[in-house]
């Protein structure tokens, strides 16, 4: 039988050698490596905007709840981009509060973390693969984001939306509209994770000194990445999406919205995922996922138990693999934020 495309591709990945693969090993030659990486991964993002537009935060909706006050904020991104956002305040709160910020995956949007159905409404039973982790989050006293990711519920494309529930979400329109202009998706979302972040500045709540970041699946993508670039982020955990490339995104069938061309030429995703070393970070992995193999987390972890060996900070890597499958775990997370952001 002649060779095919599973051939051909097959060597295409083995013949490949990651420019920026990790080799360190002094921290001095990691901080190299960092710059060094980070530099040509924005690139291969297609940057991020140059000139910030005003906030003009507006609270649209405010609710007192079981222990909290849940707030939906709009907030302007970028020239002609408003984003909703959750804020989740806990009551009797004392001073400023550690903050996380919490990334959806994809499904029904920020609703999904924040424990509500897609008409508003509080859920019953059944809290689907984000366990609403938000909601333990608050529970916990942090005060909660959940930033509401372009191509989501209200933020699709008004087609998509009429098509509900055939199509839960517009990532393929963006992401090819945006990979005509040389841009990603995935540059449109990290950025507005740091916008979220500049607009926690302005509430007096927010200890800005402590904030984490945790998201599942898609929205792992997005806070893995978030992290890497803006330091302000102290803590980060990661679930349902660490993984190698070749195990995951090329095993099998992922949204357009997570792929960043050229990528492979410079790193592996262990690669960018050490990016955020030295600080504090969490992997969580189902071992039943389908969708990250477990095989390919534990090729990941070992590559980042390198990496964070390397720098000299092995006991701020921490990791939950647990018995389940795509879905939030939040046994070992919700503790682990709460010692390093207290």
């Amino acid at each position: 039988m002649e060779a095919g495309p599973e051939e051909h591709l097959e060597k295409l990945y083995r013949d490949n050698t990651p420019e920026f693969a990790f080799r360190a090993k002094t921290p001095e030659e990691a901080r190299v490596w960092k710059d060094s990486l980070k530099a040509i991964f924005l690139k291969d993002l297609g940057g991020f905007p140059h000139e910030k537009t005003a906030l003009r935060p507006r609270i649209i909706e405010e609710e007192q709840c079981d222990g909290y006050v849940r707030q939906r904020v709009v907030i302007t991104t970028d020239d002609q981009l408003d984003m909703p956002l959750y804020l989740l305040i806990p009551d009797n709160r004392k001073g400023k509060l550690p903050v996380v910020v919490t990334c959806h995956g994809h499904g029904t949007g920020s609703r999904d973390n924040v424990g509500l159905k897609p008409d508003g409404s509080f859920k019953e039973g059944d809290h689907g693969y984000s366990k609403s982790f938000g909601l333990e989050l608050v529970k916990q006293g942090f005060l909660v984001v959940a930033p509401e990711i372009l191509g989501f519920a209200e933020r699709m494309f008004k087609g998509d939306m009429n098509r509900w529930p055939e199509v839960r979400n517009s990532c393929h329109r963006l992401s090819t509209y945006y990979l005509t202009f040389g841009k990603t998706l995935t540059a449109a979302r990290v950025y507005e994770i740091f916008r979220t972040i500049d607009y926690l500045e302005t509430r007096p709540e927010a200890d800005m000194q402590n904030i984490g970041c945790m998201g599942i699946s898609g929205g792992g993508l997005v806070g893995a990445y978030a992290s890497i670039f803006d330091e302000r982020i102290k803590a980060s955990v990661i679930s349902g999406f660490t993984n190698t490339f070749k195990d995951s995104f090329l095993a099998m069938q992922h949204c357009v919205c997570m792929f960043t061309p050229g990528v492979l030429r410079h790193a592996e995703m262990p690669d960018l995922i050490g990016l955020i070393a030295p600080r504090p970070l969490l992997i969580e992995a189902g071992i039943a996922d389908k969708n990250f193999p477990i095989a390919g987390v534990r090729k990941a972890l070992s590559e980042l138990e390198t990496v964070y060996r390397v720098w000299g900070c092995e006991q701020s890597l921490a990791k939950d693999i647990f018995d389940g499958g795509h879905e939030v775990s939040g046994k070992i997370a919700y503790d682990w934020l709460e010692r390093q952001l207290r």
